[in-house]
């Protein structure tokens, strides 16, 4: 290595210039859509009936578990959101090798998020050549009252942004008013003003330097893409060889690039798209927009930088009628088939759990308890859970065991135990389980709790042990 080259090079500040255009007005219904979403969304009521939180949408730690309209994930259901990060984990490798790095360009958090607030800078401070110019300008009073409403706009979005993040694990409405009244937990500071710190920072200082060198995505997204993939592409053998164009100019002996750089000025990763594919292309399509734009003043065909495959350019660059192209190829149909396998086992899943959950443990201290009259017993803690969002009463039966004698803690009748849980509740109880000294196991059997719901049918069961004295 040369011994005169930095081991650090200081940033190059990107200044996008603005750009209209089919692929810009994807982005902002992109944007508007999403973040519509994202802040709205705590928002929404949905009536449970009493006693159950009206929040459409909440990850109620508290309670230990998340609201989904009238979907209830409990904790012991947490495959649920590991199925979710895996149908997302593998749309996103689908999506990318049918059309590039679409998620980066439009719906990335990073992108949306950086877009907004681009946009704020540019109704402040201005356009590209504004903004250049303003800040190699000495500081004046002008340029510090800009500068300043730039950052306080930044900042109000931030607070939203993290604002928005922590009402969806509370009740949005009232912790707004704690939040304003000072009454709210150190909790809710606490990650308003981390998730606030970090949305300026990201979104308002670091951006493209996130995507380039924070996010790991763009590193192995490559093995993704194939020749079939649809990205966003320089037709080279049509630009080159490039130059600047005179209205009159004879177009023989040249290619259609006027050289005017406005493909390079709008992209928000400052590249230069007529190089080829660079790690930090982002796939937003801007250079799409722009270079039509500078086609339509020079009366040239458009599309000079449009979204195609490397296939179907290869066909254009040697004269050949492209190749149609081929969505279905072996790594789609593989990503194809694990989403609908994934997708159909969550959805089994989802539709075959039950309404109760059981579980069950044995004290271990003592092991066992033998009685005055000689018979043995073991005690256990056993939790209902009830999901349904009514009181229900369950019985509690024990199999594997003859001639045990269930009882259940403060019940009078132990064959006509029933336990009573409130809606959408786990009740605990107290159980046990006494055997007769002359039938009691030798060591350890293993024994199963079962509880019936109030029609008789079977609603969960749980596995456990009864320790007997060894002979």
């Amino acid at each position: 290595m040369d011994g005169s080259s930095p081991l650090y090079a200081t940033r190059v500040k990107v200044y996008p210039r603005a750009v209209s255009g089919t692929w810009r007005r994807v982005k902002w219904l992109a944007l508007t859509v999403l973040l519509g979403i994202y802040y709205f969304v705590p928002w929404l009521r949905w009536d449970r009936g009493p006693n159950a939180p009206d929040q459409a949408i909440l990850i109620d730690l508290d309670g230990r578990r998340g609201w989904f309209f009238d979907v209830v994930i409990w904790p012991q259901e947490v495959y649920f959101v590991t199925g979710f990060l895996i149908l997302g984990a593998i749309g996103l490798f689908l999506a990318t090798s049918l059309f590039g790095r679409v998620w980066c360009g439009f719906t990335c958090p990073q992108t949306v998020w950086t877009d907004l607030f681009m946009l704020v800078e540019r109704l402040i401070e201005g356009d590209r050549n504004q903004r250049m110019r303003r800040d190699r300008e000495p500081l004046t009073f002008a340029k510090a009252a800009r500068k300043s409403a730039k950052h306080a706009a930044w900042f109000v979005i931030a607070a939203a942004t993290g604002g928005a993040w922590v009402f969806y694990y509370v009740d949005a409405p009232s912790t707004l008013l704690k939040i304003f009244r000072g009454e709210a937990s150190t909790e809710v500071y606490f990650f308003i003003g981390l998730l606030t710190a970090t949305t300026y920072t990201l979104a308002g200082w670091a951006r493209e330097q996130v995507c380039t060198y924070m996010c790991p995505w763009p590193r192995f997204q490559a093995a993704m893409l194939d020749e079939q993939s649809v990205i966003v592409t320089y037709q080279k053998w049509r630009g080159e060889t490039r130059g600047k164009h005179k209205a009159g100019d004879s177009w023989e002996g040249r290619g259609d690039c006027v050289d005017c750089r406005l493909c390079v000025n709008v992209c928000p990763m400052g590249i230069d798209i007529r190089d080829g594919q660079q790690l930090e292309c982002i796939g937003c399509g801007l250079c799409i927009d722009a270079c039509n734009e500078t086609m339509d003043k020079v009366d040239r065909p458009r599309d000079l930088i449009r979204w195609d495959t490397l296939a179907r350019q290869q066909d254009r660059e040697q004269a050949r009628q492209p190749a149609p192209w081929r969505p279905v190829r072996p790594r789609t149909l593989l990503y194809a088939a694990l989403l609908l396998l994934v997708a159909t086992a969550m959805a089994t899943a989802f539709f075959l759990r039950g309404t109760a959950n059981l579980s069950v443990q044995r004290d271990r201290s003592p092991n066992f308890v033998r009685l005055s009259n000689g018979d043995i017993r073991n005690s256990y803690t056993v939790k209902v859970s009830n999901k349904e969002q009514r009181e229900r009463r369950f019985a509690l039966e024990l199999r594997g065991l003859s001639s045990a004698t269930l009882t259940v803690t403060g019940a009078s009748d132990v064959a006509a135990s029933h336990l009573a849980v409130h809606a959408d509740s786990v009740g605990t109880f107290r159980v046990l389980v006494t055997v007769p000294g002359d039938r009691a196991p030798s060591g350890t059997k293993s024994i199963e709790f079962a509880v019936l719901d109030e029609v008789g049918r079977e609603a969960a069961t749980h596995g456990s042990v009864f320790v007997g004295p060894a002979q």
